[in-house]
Parts: C-alpha cells; structure tokens; sequence
C-alpha cells in the first residue's frame, strides 16, 4: 500500500481540454478478471502517465485504490483514469466486472460516449456479458471488443474472437489478428512487433503467419464495405479493384463511430501487445461527446426546457455519476459535463429528484465550486474549467448525490436519470453499542448519497434497520465501508413484519372499574369480534341498545379497540382483517370517561382473542423472474420448494421467459444470490408486496 501512495506523486500536471472533439470517454466494460483494470494500467504506463504500471494483486493499480478492492482484488467501483494520446483526452473509465456492483457499470456507461468491451482469451463470454452488449446496442453506442490476456497458459485468442462474433453479432472482426511478439493488420497489411516492447516495430508480414490471414482480411474488407455509404465500392472490390487503404480505415471509423461495426483487438498488458492499436482506435474510431447526443432535461419544476448539445458556450448541465467520501477531502463528486463549461469559483445550482423511494429526498440548492480537479484514479489534479464532454471531480459540494444534475443558478436544469438496479438482497444492522449510533448514522447518510443501488429501510414494526443491496459482495463492501468510518456494526437475521387476525368469532368483556377516591374510572362493554376475508382491513359495528354504553363514548372504545389491533395481542403483531361489534356495556354517571372505555374496549379485545384462535399472517410478494429459457425447470422448481405458487409463464425476447408467481416473504430474503447461484447470473426478479396469507405451521421465520 505504501508504494501505491508513492506512486499517486508520479503523475503529471493534468491538462484541461478545451475543444469537446478532442476528448473521447470510453468505459471499459467485462466480466471480473478479464484484466480492465490492468489494460487501464498498461494503457497509463505507455501514454507516460504513470511512471511505471501497477499490479491488481499487489493491490497498487491506479483505478483499484478502494481499501476493498484492494483486498477483493477485484474492483468494486467506478474509477476514471485519463490518458493523452495523440492530442486527445482519452478518459478511461474502468468499471467492476462483478454483477454486485452493475451500479457502477451503469453509471460508467452513462458517463461515455463509447464502450470498450474486454474479454479473456482463455475464458469465453458469459450472458451477463452480452447483456451488457446488447443493453449498449439498445441506445446505439458504439462498441469494440478487446482480446485480452494472451499471455495466459489457456489462451485462445482465434477461438475467442469466434466466441465473441457468435455471442455478439456478424458484425463483430477481428482488425488484427496475433503473430508471434505481436499483431497482424488486416486492413494494413502490416505486422506491429512487440518482441522489444511499446512502441511496436512495423514491418511486412510472413505470408504463411498467421494461418488464414487471407481469408479474414477478405471478410474483414466485405464487412467494412458493406457499412460504406458508397454503394459503388463492394461491386469495384468484387470486380477485382483494390480498395485504397485510405477509404478502407475511412469508412471502417465512420462504421464504429455508427455503432454497427466492432473491431476486435487482441491485446496483452504485460508485453504492451495491441495498446497503440487501441489507443490509435480510440482517437481514430470512436465518437468525441460531439457526436453524443446528451440526455434529456427539463426545469426542476418540471416545464419542458430545448435540447441540449456538447457546446462550450451552450447552458451549464452536468451530472454527478459517482459520489464517495474521501477521509481527507470529504465528499468527492465525479461530474460529467453535457453541455457549456464548469469554471472554478464559480456558484452552481445542484438537482435532485426521482429518487425518493432509495431515500434520496427531493433537494435545490445552490453551491460554489471552489476548485475542479481531474480525477486518475483517488489522486486529484486540479484544473481550472472542465468543457463539454469532459470529466472533473468536485469536492465539498455538500448537497450533490449520485444522479443529481448541476446546472447555472440562472438557468437551473434537471436531467432526466438513467435506469437504476432494484437492490433486493435485505441487510439488517445494528451499531455494536450506544455510543456508535452516532457514527453509524452519518456513515450511512454518506453511503446513501453516493450509492443508488443501496436503500435504507427503517423498520417501524419490527424495529430494524435494513440496508438493501444487490448481493453478498455488495453488502461485504456497505460494511467495511461503515466500519472505516469508526462504527462498530453487527448484522442479524432479518426480521419479517408478520399479522395476526382471529381465525374464528370471539366474545369479549372489558371491565375497567378504579376507586381512588375523588373521581374514579368506570367502564364495561361487550363486544363480538369476527373475522374477515384477506385484505378486508377493520370495520366498527355499534349495536347497543338503550343506552347501555352512552353515545359520546362509543367512538372511545373503537379508539381502545384500534390502539389494541395496532399493537397487537400476546405476540405483539397487528392485529388485521376482523369486524368488532359493540354489544352491551355499561356506563357511571360520575366516573366513566373516555379514558376509561378505551381502556376497556382494549381489555374486551385482548379477552376475545384469548378465548378465541388467533392465527398470524405472513406477507405475499408478487414475484416476476426474468431467464433464458434452459433455466426455466430449475427456477421453477425452486420457486416450488420456496412455497411459492406459480401464476404463469410467457415468452420474452431473446429465448427468455418471464415467470410470474406469489412468493412469501420470508422465502425471499436470500432469493437474490440464491437465484444468481441458480442461472449463473443470466436471470433477474422483481418483486412487489401483494397481501398477507395465513403462515402454516411449518413455516420458519426468523425471529
């Protein structure tokens, strides 16, 4: 850890660009372990960044700088690295590979123009994956795909590269293909040597390396004609005309930039294989935040506001896409600029709505911007503005949470947000002892603000605090993040907000008679209590006759009688569903009061359920599962064994079903990993409250 303190002093001054075409924000997405984060960290040694490359393992990259991270040895959130090549800004924007942290990811792919996908030459391509692929072909991003790890003892980089044409689309090939200590172009013709590191030697290629070379130059060509928009040139390349090679890289960049063509790069970080490929890429073929069309705004209000573009001088909106707590800076807000020029000393105007039902109140609030800073990695570089289509890191704007939109106090906007994940895996804590409430409240108000994913649920009824997260490693991250900030935490069972109701009609007589001289307490009554169908709530029935409990007290032992329900009885659970009718009472001219009957209609209840059955109500959750289809008997089989009722099926896109069925509660608590576990991550649940139903006896909850 101390030698990746020293390296944070080895960078250099960071550079504010000032034209938005000179910027490219590319977010480097994967599964965990296919080498982002040591791509990022080849990528920032070779451009003169870094001094020398990191290592995920010895816990000293540049982007892994979270304590947890660190010893996951896996990222955990978003980081931005940014890298000077060729006159432009290339933000990297690394995200973790692990399904836990797709917040992350989410906010990374809002804050690029264009995605670099990394995928192990030894591993394949798992569907989460391809889902991400095919959620990024939804908007229309652009994508590439990076071969990385060549160097494993597994490696397959060939059989990779048809792995990820077959799970990724025709229009997915290879723009190099490897060779011994280096690459092949196929568009070139050209063979870049590593042998002797970065920079590569370019050469000519041994004809008879590698194997095929012909025939997937000829494809390659066909494909990037086929997405020219000169018509003429696929009959001119069939006639026999050799395309220039000028017009062949044209009409490719132009392809990528469209977002229906993807070159694959094989890459290896440790010999510097393929990165001036892919940092030539970059610059050449992927969109500048020119050609990103900004996200819709709107005023905080509400009224319609013009679209926006990624001009300099156009309206301030930008949008913090990461907030964390930094123990020496405080509060750290990574921004994207959509639209005019961040300046230092400068007020702004922060908005946030839409968020209230994470625990993100509603809040304006106008701010100054005491300096701008441009992140690599945790280590800050001040700059003095930060223009359209850029990246910047704010500090100590007190107010700002992840989601929310700064704008000019003149013209105050509000972006509409990107899809956040449902955390559905509940986490009950507990501060160790009295004096780490405190320091726990104020960790979780910071974690809160800069985690959309993590919701905090306060208990009423069963008195708990229960943070909600997307799974075990999510949670595992929420907790040593809270004990970092000095909060000594336990975790307990979670506990279920359980009903009763009364499973047959019962009598009961309450008789609250007090003499302590002066004025004392009289009250009697009678009631009948019956119960209800599901959901039929409370009813009240007055049926006294002659006056045997006066008129103004009768709305007094409704009162007793509701304060009981809400109570509970013997086990402490509300009682719901019943209609209690007032019978009989009796009543003192001098001591009755309304004190005394709503005490006395709490004794008629509590009497009724002793001498009837009551019977405790368990909550039903509405559950909708999303799977490919060879999932379908497992899940459906599990949701079985968890006492769940199966309401139907149907087909989705994609070879993917959608199960519909009526789970309770308690079986839901650990449904999110379970069902991870069960289709290898490929599925996804929703759930809703839909009522309460008798528990059988059989049933365990946690208590």
């Amino acid at each position: 850890m101390a030698d990746k303190q020293n390296r944070s002093t080895d960078t250099g001054a960071a550079v504010a660009v000032s034209d938005p075409a000179k910027v490219r924000n590319v977010v480097l997405v994967g599964p965990s372990g296919s080498g982002k984060t040591t791509l990022a960290e080849a990528l920032l040694a070779v451009s003169g960044t870094v001094s020398r490359a990191g290592s995920v393992v010895e816990g000293t990259t540049v982007c892994d700088h979270d304590p947890a991270a660190v010893r996951q040895q896996r990222s955990v959130g978003l980081s931005v690295a940014p890298v000077l090549h060729a006159g432009h800004k290339i933000n990297l924007i690394d995200t973790p590979g692990y399904a836990d942290f797709v917040g992350e990811l989410r906010a990374g792919l809002r804050a690029a123009d264009a995605a670099l996908f990394v995928v192990c030459a030894a591993e394949g391509v798992d569907a989460a994956t391809v889902a991400v692929w095919e959620e990024c072909a939804a908007v229309g991003m652009p994508r590439a795909v990076v071969v990385s790890r060549l160097d494993h003892h597994r490696a397959d980089p060939l059989a990779e590269i048809a792995a990820c044409r077959a799970a990724f689309g025709a229009g997915v090939l290879p723009l190099y293909l490897p060779a011994q200590d280096g690459l092949i172009g196929l568009v070139t013709q050209r063979r870049y040597d590593y042998s002797g590191g970065y920079p590569p030697r370019v050469g000519d290629p041994d004809p008879a390396e590698p194997a095929g070379l012909a025939a997937a130059r000829d494809e390659l060509i066909e494909g990037i004609i086929a997405e020219s928009e000169d018509e003429t040139l696929m009959d001119r390349y069939l006639a026999g005309e050799e395309i220039a090679e000028e017009v062949l890289i044209s009409d490719l960049e132009t392809a990528v930039a469209r977002g229906s063509f993807h070159p694959v790069i094989p890459v290896c970080a440790t010999s510097g294989t393929g990165l001036a490929e892919v940092l030539d890429g970059i610059v050449r073929a992927f969109p500048s935040p020119l050609e990103h069309r900004p996200p819709g705004v709107t005023r905080p209000d509400g009224a319609p506001h013009d679209a926006l573009a990624a001009d300099p001088d156009g309206p301030l909106a930008a949008e913090v896409v990461r907030t964390a707590v930094d123990s020496y800076v405080g509060r750290v807000s990574l921004v994207r600029v959509f639209s005019g020029t961040l300046r230092a000393e400068n007020a702004v105007h922060v908005s946030g709505h839409g968020l209230a039902e994470r625990g993100h109140e509603d809040h304006d609030a106008d701010e100054r911007v005491a300096h701008l800073y441009s992140p690599l990695g945790s280590n800050l570089r001040e700059v003095p503005h930060c223009v359209a289509g850029d990246l910047c890191a704010l500090t100590k704007v007190a107010v700002a949470e992840t989601g929310d939109t700064v704008s000019s106090p003149d013209d105050p906007l509000l972006m509409k947000p990107w899809r956040m994940p449902e955390p559905l895996l509940p986490v009950a804590v507990a501060a160790k002892t009295r004096s780490d409430e405190d320091t726990l409240s104020r960790n979780l108000s910071r974690l809160v603000a800069g985690d959309p994913t993590l919701r905090l649920e306060r208990n009423a009824e069963t008195g708990q605090l229960v943070l909600w997260c997307m799974g075990e490693a999510h949670a595992d991250v929420v907790l040593s993040r809270l004990r970092a900030g000095g909060a000594e935490v336990e975790t307990e069972p979670v506990r279920i907000s359980l009903r009763a109701t009364f499973a047959k009609p019962a009598r009961g007589h309450g008789r609250h008679v007090k003499q302590s001289g002066g004025h004392g307490q009289f009250a009697v009554c009678d009631i009948e209590v019956q119960p209800l169908p599901r959901g039929g709530g409370f009813e009240f029935v007055d049926k006294v006759v002659g006056g045997a409990v006066p008129h103004q007290f009768i709305p007094s032992v409704e009162k007793g009688v509701r304060a009981q329900l809400e109570r509970g009885l013997s086990d402490g659970h509300p009682v719901v569903d019943v209609r209690v009718t007032l019978v009989d009472g009796k009543a003192h001219s001098v001591d009755s009061s309304d004190a005394a009957f709503q005490t006395a209609g709490a004794l008629a209840l509590r009497e009724a359920a002793a001498a009837g059955r009551i019977t405790l109500l368990e909550p039903l959750d509405a559950v909708e599962v999303t799977l490919p289809d060879e999932h379908l008997g497992t899940v459906l089989g599990d949701l079985s064994a968890r006492r769940g009722r199966v309401l139907g099926t149907e087909s989705g896109e994609g070879g993917r079903s959608v199960v519909h069925a009526e789970v309770p509660a308690v079986e839901l608590l650990r449904y999110a990993v379970d069902l991870r576990s069960l289709t290898s991550g490929t599925a996804a649940f929703s759930r809703r409250h839909a009522r309460f139903e008798p528990m059988p006896d059989t049933a365990v909850v946690p208590t």
